[in-house]
């Protein structure tokens, strides 16, 4: 037998409890009573679209996501799935190029929500020194390509540092969006890990340092994440980007130098937006 498919009310209160909210706090943020919190997630009310876009806006709820809520309750959905969809998506493309290109010589990859990799500077070709061939085959996913044993990894000098950063981000990931293929990227993160216990963050820390060998020396670099909350389609929405800064002198000169043996390099996309 087929497993029955989730209620409006039911998607509603994953999200809810998600954000660890009671039905009247969500109500409050809302402007809304308790009563009919409780009604829409017992069915007994059906939200009309603008209810449904209003809860979701309070929830924080991933406008791919919004779109499953609004067809749950009986609506159209409200945003556009993918890039061709959006008359302008060639202009955001751009816009995606050009953020990575100022970040060049150092390294910045424009990653969707399950981490790959769908556009990447030149700085990028740093990381994939020594990589396995099997993690370079599309989609390359960012977070595959740091942790594997066969990729970023076996280079990353503080990698219990690395995993202690990026694997609790993950998992919230996870949580909060009831993906599967997240949670199944999660699982599998886990698994190339060992049972010592992670080293706890020093507070005075505004970035996580990732300490890199990188010919023959250590490059030390700052990773910083950049999303777009003013996106009104689910492709831009999905799109974070990922860019790392050095974090001493000595890194920001060996990537100057590097930079200008590759001038002229631009975006490579590994997959299509």
């Amino acid at each position: 037998m087929g497993s029955v498919p989730e209620t409006f009310g039911d998607l509603l209160r994953r999200w809810r409890r998600s954000r660890n909210l009671s039905q009247l706090e969500l109500a409050l943020r809302a402007g809304v009573s308790a009563r009919h919190v409780s009604f829409v997630e017992t069915g007994r009310t059906v939200p009309s679209s603008a209810m449904v876009l209003l809860l979701a806006e309070h929830l924080a709820v991933p406008l791919g996501d919004r779109n499953r809520l609004l067809v749950a309750a009986g609506h159209a959905p409200a945003f556009r799935h993918s890039a061709g969809e959006e008359p302008s998506f060639g202009r955001v493309r751009d816009a995606l190029s050009r953020i990575l290109r100022a970040h060049e010589p150092f390294p910045a990859a424009a990653v969707d929500r399950r981490w790959n990799i769908v556009l990447a500077n030149s700085g990028l070709a740093v990381f994939l020194d020594g990589v396995a061939e099997e993690l370079l085959r599309p989609p390359v996913n960012m977070m595959r390509l740091g942790l594997h044993p066969r990729g970023l990894a076996a280079r990353i000098r503080n990698l219990d540092e690395v995993r202690a950063h990026l694997l609790p981000r993950l998992a919230r990931q996870a949580d909060n969006s009831g993906d599967p293929e997240l949670a199944a990227l999660h699982a599998e993160m886990v698994s190339y890990g060992s049972d010592a216990p992670a080293p706890a963050p020093d507070p005075a820390d505004i970035a996580l340092t990732i300490r890199l060998d990188h010919a023959g020396a250590e490059l030390r670099l700052l990773s910083t994440v950049t999303t777009f909350g003013a996106a009104f389609g689910v492709a831009l929405d999905d799109i974070a980007v990922e860019a790392y800064l050095p974090a001493d002198d000595e890194t920001a000169r060996m990537f100057r130098i590097a930079g200008e043996d590759a001038a002229g390099a631009g975006p490579s996309g590994w997959s299509s937006l």
